[in-house]
């Protein structure tokens, strides 16, 4: 048996970890489109990842100089995470909430797990049960429905909508960052994530530029400003931290697989919030990506 292997309680603490996470992307979604016109994509990644290091500043300084002499030798494995996960992932979902809904944005999250498995499998050399594997098949089933539009002749003719694989890519990134918290270095969830928010914004800002250069920077409105208030709480800071603390419990492969549950609150948000339709074929999505996270964890490893 092995000792360090996640008891039932710890278990149990994961899950909530990572459905409170999940909870918070599915609301990701819905303020990626009330942003839209309120205030630009970059704009609004910097100003939440400036929001966040103000937070952590007041709430982290002393587990950041507890740890700092290990912090130190990590800062570019931190700034390529920050990088990835945050800076990354979130400019590519803020431009393809433009052209894409937010049903949809929930649902092709589900893809995480699909990227998750595959990379610990090559690059951690992580068990892949037979039934993980159907899993992940079922998952990429329903991304591919939802990025069809449920359209045979779309999907015959390799015709997706822009910002759906705009989604697809900003998975793939935050599935990298998944597999890489493998590696992260032995210190408080806190202070690890204050320096990662740091990297963030530190390098969101030569995309906030070029958004300047380009005339596409808009400052956030009033209802901009408390998209950014709500995105710096949930998804930025709430979620982030959650997310961390399950993959050190779970690994990467198994909290990976819970993004799947994005799509059911992501769905909820926004028929209820945005008045946006949900379609046949987004519902047949979602019960094939609510099916492979229940067949991932009945197949995983032990």
């Amino acid at each position: 048996m092995n000792p360090n292997a996640p008891t039932a309680g710890s278990n149990l603490q994961a899950y909530a970890f990572l459905v409170l996470t999940t909870l918070c992307w599915g609301m990701n979604a819905v303020l990626g489109k009330f942003a839209v016109g309120e205030v630009s994509p970059m704009a609004l990644v910097s100003l939440r990842w400036l929001g966040v290091v103000i937070l952590m500043t007041i709430i982290a300084r002393r587990q950041v100089a507890r740890d700092w002499p290990i912090l130190k030798k990590r800062l570019l494995y931190m700034l390529i995470m920050g990088s990835l996960g945050f800076t990354g992932f979130n400019t590519l979902f803020y431009v393809a909430a433009h052209s894409t809904t937010a049903v949809n944005i929930g649902i092709l999250q589900g893809s995480i797990p699909v990227f998750v498995i595959t990379a610990a499998f090559f690059a951690l050399k992580d068990k892949v049960t037979p039934l993980q594997i159907i899993g992940v098949l079922v998952t990429i089933i329903g991304v591919i429905i939802v990025g069809s539009g449920g359209s045979l002749e779309r999907l015959a003719r390799l015709e997706l909508n822009r910002g759906d694989v705009m989604m697809l890519g900003a998975c793939a990134l935050y599935a990298g960052y998944t597999v890489g918290l493998r590696f992260k270095p032995d210190v408080s969830a806190l202070s690890f994530f204050a320096i990662m928010a740091t990297a963030a914004f530190v390098t969101s800002l030569p995309f906030t530029f070029v958004e300047i250069q380009l005339e596409h920077f808009l400052a956030p409105t009033s209802s901009g400003w408390i998209v950014v208030v709500l995105v710096t709480l949930f998804p930025s800071f709430i979620a982030q931290l959650t997310f961390i603390r399950g993959v050190e419990i779970l690994g990467p492969g198994r909290a990976g697989v819970f993004a799947n549950l994005v799509p059911v609150f992501a769905s909820i948000f926004a028929v209820s919030f945005l008045g946006e339709p949900f379609e046949i074929y987004q519902g047949t999505a979602l019960i094939l990506v609510l099916f492979g996270i229940w067949i991932s964890e009945r197949g995983k490893a032990t």
